[in-house]
């Protein structure tokens, strides 16, 4: 059971450990170290995935970039382990409901909690667009095949749907807390109901646009998870009763998957979201209570709160840009080849297996200049007392409206991108929605009109 100066752990959206030099590896007071850790975990465990699905190789018609485990039999079972997304929106609703109760004690609205969410995670995504944008169309330029720079861009548009959806729940975090405190049971309840209906209707009808609606519903449940972890709901359960839940979970999971509709694969479970990811959500929360106090004993044994920070600094810097990387690593790959005449191991060859330790260590190496170079954008601009821009008395007044608006400009930012992928285009678009959801809408109507004022 943790105490209940734990249990309310004010821990804040990037899951942090701000220390102050020199301190101690015990956290801070209010920290829950197990969340911090295990988001850094999960980052981990999301850059080995996407860096072990990488294939490269040259074929008769040339360079081919493909997804090295997908269609591989072997794999389905092996992503019951890897799929960690729930736990990633668990975490984050842990965090989530904290980090706004704590805003709300100081008497800050929810359109000043949605701002400060919209200026942590709308910076680094700004950074990544144009970045990448202004790459491709370089590649493009300097006569790289059209079809290598679509799939480049592709790859690397493809974890920005993580993006899309967290702006969209952390939006309706202060709503979503207010219908767990008035109704804790009930509110999950109707949100599993909405899941299974879409998955039953989206099945009946053969219609799969049907099942995009659970990119919301099913994340929204999840986080109302983090939501009972983060008030003490869950510490209220015995670690016999956490191991039934768990085995349970994961039994249902094995019933929906061989004699249900669902495929065993949590990976295509995940596109579009069905009910699957919500039971395996419950088995990963009941598996993650009963490790805390471990999780908890290893950090302050091993003092690793200090690398904790760093990675949790810059976790939604890392996510954006660990796949660039890859595929800049990829191109790399392919001109030594060219240049060299180095055979590259044909993807799931015995030769790719034993290339993939060295492979991992490149990869994660080349990923630090990265995080480090572009992470200050994540953390925004400060003021001498700490505080965020967003989170500044000049941040006050604004409406839940425009917060909305901001919101809905930032998901739709990257949904633009999702769609229609990098082009100039397209990227000009998501580029003009994400700086209004990063400015403000009302703040740059109010500029507007200063600098053009209507005629009377």
């Amino acid at each position: 059971m943790t105490d209940t100066l734990t249990r309310r752990a004010a821990t804040d959206d990037g899951g942090l450990l701000r220390r102050a030099s020199g301190s101690t590896a015990s956290a801070p007071p209010g920290r829950d170290v197990s969340i911090d850790a295990i988001r850094v975990v999960l980052l981990v465990a999301v850059f080995v995935l996407h860096a072990m699905m990488v294939g490269v190789s040259v074929g008769p018609g040339g360079p081919v970039v493909e997804n090295a485990l997908e269609g591989q039999a072997w794999f389905g079972p092996v992503t019951w382990v890897v799929q960690i997304m729930p736990l990633f929106f668990i975490a984050g609703g842990f965090s989530s409901l904290t980090h706004w109760r704590s805003m709300r004690r100081r008497g800050s609205s929810p359109a000043e909690y949605v701002r400060a969410r919209l200026d942590r995670l709308v910076r680094p995504a700004v950074a990544l667009v144009t970045v990448v944008a202004v790459a491709l169309i370089g590649l493009s330029v300097a006569g790289v095949p059209a079809e290598l720079v679509a799939t480049g861009g592709f790859r690397i548009g493809q974890p920005l749907w993580f993006l899309a959806v967290y702006i969209a729940i952390s939006a309706l975090v202060p709503l979503m807390v207010r219908a767990h405190e008035r109704a804790r049971v009930l509110t999950p309840l109707a949100l599993l109901a909405g899941v299974v209906a879409v998955d039953v209707v989206r099945i009946g009808t053969g219609i799969e646009a049907i099942g995009f609606v659970n990119l919301l519903l099913v994340w929204l449940l999840v986080q109302q998870l983090g939501f009972h972890l983060a008030d003490g709901g869950v510490d209220r359960l015995t670690r016999r009763t956490l191991w039934i839940v768990a085995g349970a979970s994961l039994a249902l999971l094995a019933v929906l998957t061989t004699a249900g509709p669902y495929h065993v694969d949590m990976l295509e479970n995940l596109n579009p979201p069905t009910v699957c990811l919500v039971v395996l959500g419950v088995a990963q929360l009941a598996l993650f209570q009963l490790a805390r106090p471990a999780i908890r004993a290893w950090v302050e044994r091993t003092d690793a709160s200090r690398l904790i920070s760093a990675v949790g600094e810059r976790a939604m810097t890392v996510y954006l840009w660990h796949l660039p990387v890859l595929i800049a690593l990829v191109g790399l790959l392919l001109v030594v080849s060219s240049v060299t005449g180095l055979a590259l191991p044909e993807p799931l060859s015995a030769e790719w297996w034993a290339s993939r330790p060295l492979w991992l260590c490149v990869a994660a190496i080349a990923v630090v200049p990265a995080a480090l170079a572009f992470g200050r954008f994540e953390r925004g601009r400060t003021r001498g007392s700490g505080r965020t821009v967003a989170n500044s008395p000049t941040a006050r007044g604004r409406s839940v409206a425009g917060a909305a608006i901001d919101a809905v400009a930032g998901a739709g930012g990257i949904l633009v991108l999702l769609v229609a992928g990098f082009g100039p285009v397209p990227a000009a678009i998501a580029l003009a929605l994400l700086v209004i959801a990063l400015v403000g809408s009302e703040r740059l109507r109010r500029i507007v009109r200063t600098r053009h004022p209507l005629p009377l």
